[in-house]
């Protein structure tokens, strides 16, 4: 899903049709949420994760600062 949403926003960026990709995106969300519904009638109780639940799993890539930096402080 990743892919056809980076195809997506690329053909956006580029000013170009993108009603495939878009059809395509859409039809993925579609199929999600009725594994979530097939999910939750078969007794599926835990709480899934959002967007916001990954966003604080991302690894936090850390700056290195030159060594001149760190001899200002």
């Amino acid at each position: 899903m990743a892919d056809v949403e980076a195809s997506v926003r690329d053909l956006v960026n580029r000013d170009c049709d993108c009603t495939d990709q878009a059809l395509a995106q859409i039809n993925l969300r579609r199929k999600i949420n009725l594994l979530i519904e097939q999910w939750k009638a078969a007794g599926g109780s835990d709480v899934l994760p959002d967007v916001r639940d990954r966003m604080r799993l991302r690894f936090v890539k850390k700056v290195d600062r030159p060594a001149g930096a760190l001899a200002r402080r």
